[in-house]
């Protein structure tokens, strides 16, 4: 068997216990809680070691559950069976296993003991037995499209009526580690010079030399804690993935004047706020109908010091907290289902149901509908969802230019439109740039004449 790589995290508590609250995160999970959440409840010495490991569970998810139905088809309690997943996911084959198989088991059973003494001997009996026939069972699992990809089945028949070409590619993708992307504040400095400056510090570091990023955007070689960037306490840089920096460079342009109102409409947590702040000089209301996620749009503000009116409230009701004041430019990063960040959410494809797409759907139909009557003429509106699926870009969009009829709404023919997770992504690329892979997003900027 391939050696086990070293964890990319050193735990400071036995295997038995991480792998313990590893099983309660997939029992959350499965539960219906969102993994953020779960893991800000974890103790603060376990979290990164735990979310190290959740995530990878997570990507293999479909494929242990499919091998665990065959080698146990009745279902163990639900405790049991959540550290059975985490212990099947982490024996998956692959390259660089996270930890050698023996060490696996022999942890995963003491954790047993300790959440249901009673069951230890059913999962040691388990997972050696995937260990013996492990290629079978892997080969029988994928014979199932829930097991070959990784995916609920109903995501996956969405994915390929969608993307009847790169269907496969984009459930591939997912299972992907995201690059660890930052945006350099315009203000302070070039990308050029600050690839230089991380060098200088011992850490490699591309710049993205795409026009449509302005030469901001940079990829690390390898993730590190913020706090060892240079400069990010000051300022110098943001964590961003390169297809959220779009955003504020289509907005602003080439046409919005100095002083010019502008409404960030979804703000929190406040990176794409910032971003236009650190392009131009703006009277901007970062508008988010939770007040608990306002804060986080100030520290981000705080830390890159640029100022912006903060405001809770709902964008489908604008007589909530509109002052009547028309806006030269509007940013609906709209609600969705995330179908576009995955890979650095790879719990959200477990959490989603079909319904909640049509629901998403039709609440961001309600907040274009709301939005667009605050719009001064000659202004533009952006509206941005970190989705692949079409519901929430294309045909969204198509339904709303419908409604509007002809001649009161344009479309840019510069809006990029889908931008997928895979590595032609780069929308404005030339064969050579630098580029990155980058997240999933749809992007419509649209004009009022």
């Amino acid at each position: 068997m391939t050696p086990a790589a070293s964890p990319p995290f050193t735990p400071s508590l036995p295997l038995s216990r991480l792998l313990d609250l590893t099983a309660d995160a997939v029992l959350a999970v499965k539960s219906g809680k969102s993994l953020t959440d779960v893991l800000a409840r974890m103790p603060a010495d376990a979290r990164p070691a735990v979310q190290s490991l959740t995530f990878h569970v997570m990507r293999w998810l479909g494929g242990a559950g499919e091998v665990r139905t065959i080698v146990a088809p009745k279902a163990p309690p639900p405790n049991v069976d959540s550290l059975l997943l985490t212990a099947l996911a982490l024996l998956w084959p692959m390259a660089h296993p996270p930890y050698p198989e023996h060490t696996l088991v022999d942890q995963a059973v003491t954790a047993a003991r300790h959440r249901t003494p009673a069951a230890a001997a059913f999962v040691n009996a388990v997972l050696r037995r995937f260990i013996r026939e492990r290629d079978s069972l892997v080969a029988a699992a994928r014979h199932q499209p829930i097991g070959a990809f990784n995916h609920p089945l109903w995501w996956i028949e969405r994915i390929r009526h969608d993307w009847p070409l790169q269907w496969q590619g984009l459930l591939a993708a997912n299972n992907e580690h995201p690059p660890m992307t930052l945006r350099v504040n315009a203000r302070r400095g070039t990308g050029a010079a600050y690839v230089q400056r991380l060098t200088a510090h011992g850490r490699a570091a591309t710049l993205i030399d795409e026009p449509g990023l302005g030469g901001q955007a940079v990829v690390m070689a390898e993730p590190c804690p913020v706090l060892q960037l240079p400069g990010f306490a000051e300022g110098e840089a943001s964590v961003q993935d390169a297809a959220a920096q779009r955003a504020a460079r289509l907005l602003v342009g080439d046409g919005l004047q100095p002083g010019a109102h502008v409404l960030d409409a979804c703000a929190a947590p406040g990176g794409k706020t910032a971003h236009l702040l650190e392009l131009a000089e703006l009277d901007l209301l970062a508008l988010d109908s939770d007040p608990l996620r306002l804060p986080r749009v100030q520290d981000t503000l705080n830390r890159l010091q640029l100022k912006a009116r903060l405001r809770a409230g709902d964008a489908r009701n604008p007589a909530g907290w509109w002052d009547g004041r028309p806006f030269d430019a509007i940013l609906l990063d709209a609600p969705c289902s995330a179908s576009g960040i995955v890979r650095r959410h790879p719990d959200v494809r477990w959490l989603r149901r079909p319904d909640d797409i049509t629901a998403l759907a039709r609440l961001q139909a309600e907040m274009l509908e709301a939005l667009w009557p605050l719009l001064a003429p000659g202004g533009r509106l952006l509206y941005a969802t970190c989705s692949v699926f079409k519901s929430e870009g294309s045909e969204q969009i198509d339904a709303f230019l419908q409604r509007r009829g002809a001649g009161a709404a344009r479309l840019d023919p510069l809006s990029p439109g889908h931008l997928l997770p895979l590595p032609d992504n780069a929308h404005d690329a030339a064969p050579g740039r630098g580029r990155a892979l980058q997240d999933g997003f749809f992007y419509a900027l649209i004009h009022k004449p």
